[in-house]
């Protein structure tokens, strides 16, 4: 068996630190290294590769076509490097890292997740709100849950969710404009996000033509779990998911008029990259986030 041809591990590791931060200084800074030594071990592998890894900018650098490509690879070649290393001294504790979309966040991982810390002791969890994409490479993330089609390039997704959705109300508002007896009626009362294209596709599962016009506009309120903050407060109908308003719906702050759902095919997903695919804490959680969310998928 011939030995593999691999480069120094210690070049490897300059160089992905480089491409993270996108200057030497601080990847010699990560690494315990000097700035020289970082430039040398680059130096190295960029021999051994036969083309520049790196382009030099006056404010740092950046990564050539050829660095970004071996780059994509030597990151997920780390991530199963490390997982197997845990795994073989047993160590799969450590620190999960999430990052999810805010109504996700508030209204269904919030409320659920400290019966994954229950059953998995050996774990910690550090939770990230944000409605940015995660960038696997540059964040210190393990997962992440996002909305849209759960198609991502060297993701693998998990449909957690469909987001389904359906306008809601507080009862004062539907009370104060004399109630809401068809789809119809709702284009009467104040519109909140009325530029969502969720409202288009309702409307037209319930057979109404028209659209919210500008005289019914309230004020774009951004993520669901804002939106129904301010339907609870009643300054509008919100077009909301039904999955995340279940408490506030038993408790009558909202009101669900209608039965017609409406579906865009797209959906919640937990999503990681393909190389993580086997590590035990995300293997773990997975497992769990997809039997607490079955209920909610189609069959």
């Amino acid at each position: 068996m011939s030995a593999r041809d691999l480069p120094p591990l210690s070049a490897v590791r300059a160089f992905d630190a480089a491409a993270r931060h996108g200057t030497f200084t601080s990847a010699a800074d990560e690494l315990g290294m000097t700035q020289s030594a970082v430039s040398y071990q680059i130096k190295i592998l960029e021999e051994r590769v036969g083309a520049p890894l790196f382009e030099r900018h006056a404010r740092g650098v950046g990564l050539t076509a050829i660095g970004r490509r071996f780059h994509q690879r030597a990151a997920a070649a780390f991530d199963i490097l490390s997982d197997a290393f845990g795994d073989a001294k047993g160590s799969t504790a450590g620190t999960l890292s999430i990052s999810v979309i805010p109504t996700f966040a508030t209204n269904f991982l919030a409320q659920n997740l400290g019966a994954f810390q229950l059953k998995q002791a050996d774990i910690a969890v550090r939770m990230e709100i944000s409605e940015t994409l995660t960038d696997f490479t540059q964040d210190n993330v393990d997962v992440a849950i996002r909305g849209g089609q759960g198609q991502w390039h060297g993701l693998v997704s998990h449909l957690l969710i469909p987001t389904t959705f359906t306008p809601m109300l507080s009862p004062a508002l539907m009370d104060r404009f004399g109630g809401v007896n068809k789809p119809e009626d709702l284009l009467k009362l104040p519109i909140l996000s009325k530029d969502d294209p969720w409202w288009r596709i309702w409307l037209a599962a319930a057979g109404v033509d028209d659209g919210p016009s500008e005289t019914d506009i309230s004020r774009s309120f951004g993520p669901q779990v804002v939106e129904a903050g301010a339907a609870i407060s009643g300054h509008g109908v919100a077009m909301l998911t039904p999955a995340f308003f279940r408490n506030e719906l038993e408790r009558g702050q909202l009101v669900q008029p209608f039965e017609t759902i409406g579906d865009d095919g797209s959906g919640y997903w937990l999503v990681y990259p393909e190389s993580r695919r086997n590590a035990v804490k995300i293997r773990r959680f997975r497992l769990w986030i997809e039997q607490e969310t079955r209920a909610y998928r189609r069959t």
